[in-house]
């Protein structure tokens, strides 16, 4: 017989018994599905890693899974152009286009400046905020 089980603290391995054979399916059912990670960092003089922008590649779309700009870059440019570095990347690669997700206390304003709309929202209340889906099409 099977039980639903309740666990706080899953382990990576225990993560993987779920995530391997779904894996396995998703390839079965559609096999150009692989997933892609793609990074640009942004680095001082030093050649340390101050921000950036972390992505993949999947389904036909780019996801932006991380965007961070240190505070005294900000207003410089530095973040539009990291965006349109993975908007170009995705026509590179084919994709329909590229989505994000922010909180309106984050950057909600700069994305939309930079062309993105919102397709989709999920309130926090507790936060008094909200979490919004966004993507700009490439074709």
């Amino acid at each position: 017989m099977i039980k639903i089980e309740y666990c706080d603290a899953p382990t990576p391995e225990e993560r993987e018994a779920i995530l391997g054979p779904l894996v396995d399916f998703n390839h079965r059912a559609a096999p150009a599905s692989s997933t892609e990670p793609f990074a640009f960092f942004l680095k001082d003089d030093a050649g340390e890693i101050v921000g950036g922008l972390w992505g993949e590649t999947f389904y036909e779309w780019l996801y932006v899974d991380l965007l961070y700009v240190p505070e005294s870059l900000r207003g410089t440019g530095q973040g539009a152009e990291l965006l349109a570095r993975a908007e170009a990347l995705a026509e590179e690669k084919d994709c329909v286009g590229v989505w994000l997700y922010t909180f309106g206390f984050q950057a909600l304003d700069f994305y939309q400046r930079q062309g993105y709309t919102i397709f989709g929202d999920l309130p926090v209340p507790s936060r008094r905020s909200t979490r919004y889906f966004l993507k700009k099409t490439c074709r």
